[in-house]
């Protein structure tokens, strides 16, 4: 488990050492508070230099709401409006408008809220898919719309491609929501599909949150119809600012249900009547987050200085050899001490690894208590169901019955109470799991640590991890999160 060892094995990994520097130059304070930081997929981290870039910016000039044409107002409009001409230059989305949002959740609502649903207009959703894109099934509900889910294969949980195509094929037509990478497994679900989805006449929302941190996306070369970002999980500073990427055939399409401050040119009360403003505008509710978005091109200018295929090889090369390490990990007696839930290698899969851990009895480990654990070493993890029940009951095998027991404990259900309720049953099934992520400034150091603290549940068995000593249903929001 030495370095050495590692380069052995992957001597690709040497061409990333300018990432090394930079980790050493801009994010020092990982290695002063010895924090083994593994949380990229909930959100990636923020450079010293960032901070200071934006700093400088908002010390050294006066900035007003950019919904004015006066001096101040007029500054901070160019920002904005240099901010979104560079993240579309960045996807090379030339084809696309650009609708700031608060987050991907808050751009997933815009589409679920705008797009027509109708009983002849449906919703076809990936099993894996984030709460956030779940969730658009309630506008569809609303209005009628039928609504489908393509399911995934085990173990793999890769979507299916056979009962892809047949849902595709199916009469009725529609939106299409699907993840270019999975925020549950890591798997990198193939980008073809979207032409697939055209071909049949669906339209498609693509879920990139997970996927654009270690992966380019070039929307001139794939063309889904939506496509949802959080900047944050990128690179850390700004939070609160997302994206909405419309492709503009599919732009005349949406049917927005109300209008808002920002969002019409002209709007009556005497006259009971609006017009909404013109392209991303329109969709733009209210005040912007005007003083954040120019650190987007900040944030965006230094991945593009590293380069998106460096991070990634780092990641790739670092996940490869903890799959591979965990996998290898067995108690005394022989039994495996790791389960890994989708893909065991690197092939179509990126830097989130979710597993759980097993006893030398072959019992279910309390992944609550391995990330307590794991937190009094300074390791950062997440723990829960990352709001990605569809990927989580498809790995654990569970089914509608299982589900339905847990709604019929009424307003009581919450994550913890259904896993005492899988426990009780015998069924050593978890609803839930651990999940460490790589991305921007892993190092070899960082996925080594996480192997020795693995490591250091052999042989024990549940009863002599002991119990979890904090309250659960504190962290409940914070743990079952994406």
């Amino acid at each position: 488990m030495t370095f050495a060892s590692f380069i052995e094995r992957f001597p690709e990994y040497r061409s990333t050492a300018s990432i090394d520097a930079l980790r050493a130059a801009e994010y020092a304070r990982l290695g002063q508070q010895g924090q083994c930081y593994l949380d990229y997929t909930g959100g990636s981290l923020y450079s010293e230099n960032q901070i200071a870039r934006h700093l400088d910016m908002l010390r050294d000039s006066v900035f007003g709401n950019p919904q004015s044409a006066n001096p101040t107002s007029t500054a901070m409009t160019d920002l904005v409006e240099r901010a979104r001409r560079f993240v579309l230059e960045c996807f090379r989305a030339e084809d696309y408008y650009l609708v700031f949002t608060q987050n991907a959740s808050a751009a997933l609502r815009l589409i679920g809220e705008a797009y027509p649903f109708s009983p002849t207009t449906g919703y076809l959703a990936a099993a894996d898919n984030h709460n956030s894109v779940n969730g658009i099934r309630e506008f569809a509900q609303r209005n009628n719309a039928p609504i489908a889910y393509a399911p995934l294969t085990t173990p793999g949980l890769r979507l299916d491609l056979d009962a892809l195509d047949n849902a595709l094929a199916a009469s009725t037509k529609g939106l299409f929501a699907f993840p270019a990478q999975s925020n549950f497994s890591g798997v990198k679900h193939p980008l073809e599909i979207i032409e697939r989805a055209h071909a049949q006449r669906w339209d498609v929302l693509l879920d990139a949150a997970a996927f654009v941190p270690t992966n380019r996306l070039d929307l001139s070369k794939v063309s889904p119809d939506f496509v949802t970002i959080s900047f944050y999980k990128i690179f850390g500073y700004p939070t609160g600012v997302g994206a909405l990427l419309i492709r503009r055939p599919a732009f005349e399409k949406l049917q927005r249900p109300w209008f808002a401050g920002g969002t019409v040119n002209f709007a009556s009360v005497r006259a009971k009547a609006h017009v909404l403003s013109k392209n991303e505008a329109a969709f733009e509710d209210g005040t912007l987050n005007y003083l954040s978005i120019p650190a987007v091109e900040i944030g965006l200018r230094h991945i593009e200085s590293i380069g998106i295929e460096t991070i990634g090889l780092r990641v790739k090369c670092l996940t490869a050899w903890l799959l591979e390490e965990l996998l290898a990990l067995r108690h005394t007696n022989g039994r495996a001490m790791v389960r890994i839930y989708g893909p065991e290698t690197v092939k179509d899969r990126g830097g989130t690894i979710t597993l759980n851990l097993y006893d030398p009895h072959g019992h279910l480990l309390d992944y609550r208590r391995v990330e307590e654990l794991a937190g009094q070493e300074k390791i950062s993890l997440r723990t829960g169901c990352f709001c990605n029940p569809g990927a989580g009951e498809t790995a654990e095998g569970l089914t509608e019955q299982d589900m339905r027991a847990g709604y019929a404990l009424g307003d009581e259900i919450n994550l913890q109470s259904f896993l005492r309720l899988m426990q009780s049953s015998g069924a050593n099934k978890s609803a839930g799991a651990i999940r460490a992520s790589l991305g921007l400034v892993s190092n070899f150091d960082d996925a080594a640590r996480f192997l020795t603290f693995v490591e250091s549940f052999k042989d024990q068995t549940r009863l002599a991890i002991g119990e979890v000593s904090f309250d659960i249903d504190s962290c409940r929001v914070i743990r079952d999160g994406s």
